[in-house]
């Protein structure tokens, strides 16, 4: 994109934006809605007004690492060290579960093996961005809960890695095994490598610097995409990194402060992020796909939340607990999108299949967000009562 176009791009997506989410908004329906049928609208299969996705879809994933920024300076190291020690087996019996019941669901509509079990994969996971954008933080009740949600996401990214490096190494016939034992080892050492820096560079830096907003504002920027950076590098995703560095920051008496400060700029790229999903769908497969896609969303929508429900309570959660988080996890991922794609360029799946993957994703998303903003305290709730940041 020149200049001309990318200043094009933003005008249409954000001036869009504010027309969608007006109406939207008069007829009682969650915001993400309104900028991922902008995207449809706009993208190169419909209007054809913004033909280049991609870029806006790089834009928009800076979103999700602004997003685990944030909810990791919420969550006290030893608060998500407990919880990560109660929650593993969950996410792990959970995805488990889900792979095979997707796999079932996939043999029904009369896909391949290879095929079911790809979107097996793909319907493992829950949305990070979905599930912690309507997840307030400033409830004592909430902090809970973000923390029973963050640890069985954070579990599942990893799990998504091992998936996606899996997929992957399929292309050349045998899977990475280096690649994976990378990641084992990358997680811990990017860990203690952050708080190392944490606690002997930077809570010295905000300590003499602290009134200086311009450079606390800066410097928590920096470190959030350094960390992000890191990962990537390691073979981790983005979307770690920026979390390991939010709690890395989360004992800092400031750490409140800068989260405050960044929830601006998070939510300008989370409007790109949602944008490029709308955009991606590919309309010519929609007459192949739509009613697998609607059947598959709805058994998702149900299974999910009962399955959460029922492996949390087993764990000692209280129910309302379990209930919420299952409820606030019952969509298809970010990862689902890209287990699609990587599968797709393998040759691992088809188009059929990849815009099934796709197209139920989003139909998760758009159900799941209304459900929640409807049933439960969101910061995009349409009520004052029911709106909690």
């Amino acid at each position: 994109m020149h200049t001309g176009a990318v200043f094009y791009t933003i005008f249409l997506i954000f001036a869009g934006a504010a027309i969608f989410s007006t109406i939207v908004l008069y007829t009682k329906q969650s915001l993400l809605v309104a900028y991922i049928l902008l995207g449809a609208a706009l993208g190169p299969w419909g209007f054809k007004l913004v033909s280049d996705v991609s870029v806006v879809q790089q834009i928009g994933d800076i979103g999700i690492v602004f997003l685990l920024f944030l909810l990791g300076l919420h969550l006290q190291p030893q608060n998500l060290v407990h919880m990560l020690k109660k929650i593993t087996w969950i996410a792990i019996v959970s995805s488990i579960l889900l792979a095979v019941i997707a796999y079932s669901i996939g043999r029904w509509f009369g896909l391949g093996v290879t095929e079911s079990w790809v979107l097996g994969a793909a319907m493992m996971f829950s949305s990070t961005i979905i599930g912690l954008k309507l997840l307030p933080t400033t409830i004592l009740h909430h902090q809970h809960t973000g923390e029973v949600m963050i640890s069985i996401l954070l579990m599942q990214d990893v799990i998504a890695i091992v998936v996606l490096i899996l997929i992957n190494g399929a292309q050349g016939g045998g899977f990475a095994w280096n690649d994976l034992l990378l990641v084992g080892v990358a997680l811990p050492v990017m860990t203690f490598l952050g708080f190392v820096i944490e606690r002997h560079i930077l809570v010295k830096l905000l300590a003499r610097f602290d009134r200086t907003q311009e450079y606390v504002f800066l410097l928590s920027i920096g470190w959030c995409l350094s960390m992000s950076f890191l990962a990537q590098t390691l073979g981790l995703s983005e979307d770690i990194g920026a979390f390991v560095a939010g709690v890395t920051l989360a004992s800092s008496p400031i750490s409140l402060y800068i989260a405050e400060s960044l929830k601006p700029l998070r939510d300008f790229f989370l409007v790109m992020f949602f944008f490029s999903i709308g955009a991606t769908f590919n309309f010519s497969f929609a007459a192949q796909v739509v009613i697998p896609a609607f059947i598959l969303a709805f058994l998702m929508l149900i299974i999910k939340p009962l399955l959460f429900n029922f492996l949390l309570s087993k764990s000692g959660e209280k129910k309302s607990v379990a209930r919420e988080v299952g409820f606030r996890l019952g969509q298809a991922s970010e990862f689902s999108l890209l287990v699609a794609s990587i599968a797709l360029s393998t040759k691992l799946i088809s188009e059929v299949a990849a815009n099934l993957i796709q197209a139920t994703t989003i139909l998760t998303f758009i159900v799941s967000s209304y459900l929640v903003v409807l049933k439960y305290p969101t910061p995009i709730a349409l009520s004052d009562k029911m709106r909690k940041d």
